[in-house]
């Protein structure tokens, strides 16, 4: 009975500390120290809406803009909750047949990128949601966002220029570019994409006439109300 005792205690203690103090106390302490990491490392348009998180990766499939790493994430892709690889060896067949449709779409989008496609754009990272590029892939895509936005293509290599981060603490990984903070760094500076805006006009004029359709009375309540 008295071993049952001790190590009933032992386990409340245990379950105090570590299930509630500890996490209790490290959150508190990270919305402190850092709290734009710890509350996901959201990031906002010129608006001020968050779009998404700097540290998981989204598709884009606007020209206008650049695409990151393909993604197993999911069923479609990119699913933040699914995070994971395809787990297909270098002999699979059906690896094989996505990456060439994947070289083929690539080739078609970017009919001026010059060198062969970088490997990183038709392989897909181990938690499906890199957010990062390799700068010559950024490079490899910038034609084809140039021309989508009527300007000119130095200008948006200076973007992406510009928005290199280097290695960690100077030692780890490569230099890379951060997908997301790019594509919103063009919008900052050259305005939202056209057909996005077209496309955004669009359902703002199809939900406003959706709205004075079902506000109209029908002929039929009118002699309703008439009679």
């Amino acid at each position: 009975m008295k071993t049952m005792v001790i190590a009933l205690r032992t386990t409340i203690v245990t379950l105090v500390v570590t299930g509630l103090l500890y996490p209790f106390a490290m959150t508190g302490l990270a919305q402190v120290l850092f709290p734009w990491r710890a509350n996901g490392s959201l990031v906002t348009d010129e608006t001020g809406q968050v779009v998404g998180s700097e540290l998981i990766a989204q598709g884009f499939a606007n020209p206008a803009y650049f695409q990151p790493r393909p993604s197993a994430a999911g069923e479609k892709g990119y699913d933040a909750t699914s995070s994971s690889g395809s787990n297909l060896g270098p002999t699979s067949k059906k690896l094989q047949d996505r990456i060439n449709d994947d070289l083929k779409r690539l080739k078609g989008e970017n009919p001026e990128a010059t060198g062969p496609v970088p490997a990183e754009l038709v392989t897909a990272s181990a938690s499906g949601l890199d957010p990062h590029l390799s700068p010559e892939a950024m490079r490899w895509q910038a034609a084809r966002v140039a021309k989508a936005r009527g300007i000119s293509l130095e200008r948006v290599k200076g973007v992406v220029e510009s928005n290199i981060e280097g290695r960690t603490f100077g030692l780890l990984g490569e230099p890379r570019v951060n997908v997301l903070l790019v594509n919103l760094a063009l919008d900052r500076r050259f305005g939202r994409a056209a057909s996005v805006l077209a496309q955004e006009n669009q359902v703002a004029k199809d939900t406003s006439n959706r709205s004075v359709a079902t506000a109209q009375p029908t002929h039929e309540n009118t002699a309703a109300s008439e009679k």
